[in-house]
């Protein structure tokens, strides 16, 4: 049962890649589909139950992929080519990693590193209006901002304007010092931190004292028409449902929207709906708007990370089965206690 093996030839080169240091992209498979890989030359043997054998080996052709284009494979790499089906493209990955969007300062290529994000960025690309929705480290917030930089650059919009609800996470902005803009600016520190990192703090200085990049709370985009813009509204799980209607009917003439969010981390009261929710219902079907829902899989922090939001998700999960049955006894019950 446990001695079918598969051999596949690897040159030395990418052999090395494909290992990784001290073989730890090696034992990550082993520890997770229970077999033994080793190496006789350029031939690599998997060795296990036949069908993780086969797992193993279209995960491996996967991060062979990207090796042979002269990408070097890292642990997400690794960690995400797992949590592909046997149905996934071959290739796949090599794909989603020629997609670049752009360069940091420092020369780094910025580009989608999982299919969920590449379906992302490719919305954006083909569509007025994108919602896009997922827990932290999915990196909806960073590629939005890439996507807007560059069609700035480009000069396909005259302007990026930033924008987010003044509600945080177990704070109050009234005891904070300053005046509106002050105490919601390092609520947008991520939003400035993308900006730093693909412009350069002096680009984006001179930019923003022109007017050309606005960073601003949600409260300031009432009354106004946004024509010609790159718009993304960050944190829209905080909005009601006024604000996002309110949001989404000053956008003008040539603009794009993102609006990105997590469902899972209100800080709205518990009795109030939120703006994301019902655009979610009002909106879907409509042409030229798009849904993108990101997941766990397409984590690409720590991961650690990925491990944490994966065990989130399963324990509100949980509490939602728990409450619809708690709900249906409840309702049984009135039934009951009607007849």
């Amino acid at each position: 049962m446990n001695d079918f093996v598969v051999h596949m030839e690897i040159p030395a080169k990418d052999q090395q890649d494909l290992f990784g240091m001290q073989d730890q992209y090696i034992k990550s498979l082993e520890k997770e589909y229970g077999v033994s890989i080793y190496n006789r030359g350029n031939c690599v043997h998997i060795k296990g139950d036949e069908g993780q054998v086969h797992r193993v080996e279209d995960v491996m052709n996967q991060l062979l992929s990207l090796s042979r284009k002269g990408t070097q494979i890292v642990q997400q790499s690794v960690d995400y080519a797992m949590t592909l089906g046997p149905d996934a493209k071959k290739g796949i990955l090599a794909e989603i990693d020629d997609d670049i969007i752009c360069h940091t300062i420092n020369g780094k290529p910025i580009k989608p590193k999982t299919i969920g994000q590449k379906e992302y960025v490719d919305a954006i690309r083909h569509n007025m209006i994108v919602f896009g929705l997922g827990p932290a480290g999915t990196g909806k917030t960073y590629l939005a901002m890439a996507m807007a930089i560059t069609a700035y650059k480009r000069e396909e919009v005259g302007r990026i304007i930033l924008t987010r609800p003044a509600i945080e996470a177990g704070e109050k902005l009234g005891f904070l010092p300053g005046d509106l803009q002050s105490k919601v600016d390092p609520y947008l520190r991520p939003l400035y931190d993308a900006l730093y990192q693909i412009m350069g703090a002096e680009a984006f200085q001179r930019d923003m004292e022109k007017g050309l990049i606005e960073v601003a709370p949600l409260a300031y985009m009432r009354g106004r028409t946004l024509d010609n813009a790159y718009i993304i509204l960050d944190e829209a799980q905080n909005t009601t449902p006024a604000q996002m209607k309110m949001f989404l009917t000053r956008i003008g003439f040539g603009s794009k929207v993102i609006i990105t969010g997590d469902a899972s981390q209100k800080d709205l009261a518990p009795d109030m709906k939120s703006g994301l929710d019902i655009a979610g219902r009002v909106l879907k079907g409509i042409e030229d708007i798009a849904f993108c829902e990101l997941t766990s899989k397409d984590v690409v922090r720590h991961p650690l990370v990925q491990k944490i939001v994966k065990a989130y998700e399963a324990y509100e999960a949980k509490e939602g089965r728990q409450r619809d049955g708690q709900a249906g006894k409840e309702r049984g019950r009135k039934d009951y206690k009607r007849r």
